[in-house]
């Protein structure tokens, strides 16, 4: 249930790290305003749980990187893998940001409004795409399905548009990209096909069109499909679909990665695998003093 909440929170926009570093000041603020005392000590014992909590989550995501091998696209196993490979340029798989306007692969953007009043900036509006990408490698090309991954080293732009200002986090076309998820090679020769219901669905296109039903199958041109004129139409509609089924099954596979359904890490970033273990290894050694801080701060207050 965690693992879902968090990937709501960043499905929706929201940036964790900028998250739990929010609630830490809103708990040194409360533990600075309530002065010594039992407020105090909830307060500090809040941010060592939180800290607890990041420094495991960190540190769960630094010994995945550096646990997994890198897969190349064709000869991956299927499930849970990790892979490098060169995004895409191609125009149809570009998206644009929605206030921007910038061309890239995938974008997160929060908007915020000037509070004057308190002198300080207000978010009222944020976004993240689910537009699907490729990556691709010398071995095969992977689409990826981003819709609820960490999206971790993304280019990052600020501008202010009139009176607000524009945070957007972009990952660009031709860029190296890195993933960790769940890897499944979609092939013609596994897709679930029911011949007696494509049958029937093309019988009934056939007789939206009466006109060339009746010139196809009314041979004895009477005016009337009778039941031997219709028997041969199912009949080629049957041939017809068996066809139609052979050449699906031949079509070559297609790779997708995607979020894993067991609540596993679904990580994707611009930097390389040892740039990323030591940008989470950072944020360990971070939020391991902090909870030592906060510790600390409980027994003096204690």
């Amino acid at each position: 249930m965690l693992v879902r909440g968090l990937r709501g929170l960043q499905h929706l926009g929201l940036n964790l790290t900028g998250l739990v570093s929010a609630l830490y000041f809103g708990l040194i603020a409360g533990a600075v305003q309530s002065g010594p005392g039992a407020q105090a000590r909830w307060c500090l014992a809040g941010m060592a749980l939180l800290a607890a909590v990041a420094w495991l989550g960190n540190l769960r995501r630094a010994r995945a990187i550096a646990e997994m091998a890198t897969s190349r696209i064709g000869s991956a196993a299927q499930g849970y893998v990790e892979l490098m490979g060169r995004a895409s340029v191609s125009p149809e798989h570009l998206i644009v940001t929605p206030l921007g306007g910038i061309a890239c692969i995938w974008y997160r953007y929060r908007l915020y409004s000037r509070d004057n009043a308190k002198r300080e900036w207000r978010q009222i509006d944020s976004g993240v795409s689910s537009s699907t990408f490729d990556i691709s490698d010398a071995t095969g090309v992977c689409t990826v399905d981003p819709d609820h991954a960490e999206v971790v080293g993304a280019e990052v732009r600020t501008s202010y548009p009139g009176q607000d200002k524009l945070v957007e986090e972009c990952l660009f076309g031709g860029g190296r990209i890195y993933l960790l998820g769940d890897f499944a090679t979609l092939s013609g020769s596994s897709t679930v096909l029911s011949l007696r219901e494509d049958v029937v669905s093309l019988l009934t296109s056939w007789k939206q069109d009466p006109a060339d039903l009746h010139r196809r199958f009314d041979l004895d041109r009477n005016g009337t499909i009778d039941l031997h004129e219709w028997e041969q139409a199912r009949q080629l509609a049957t041939r017809t679909v068996q066809r139609q089924h052979r050449d699906m099954r031949q079509q070559p596979g297609v790779h997708l990665l995607r979020a894993p359904r067991d609540g596993r890490l679904f990580l994707i970033s611009a930097l390389s695998p040892q740039a990323l273990r030591n940008h989470f290894l950072r944020w360990t050694a971070f939020h391991f003093c902090i909870g030592l801080t906060a510790t600390a701060g409980w027994f003096y207050l204690a």
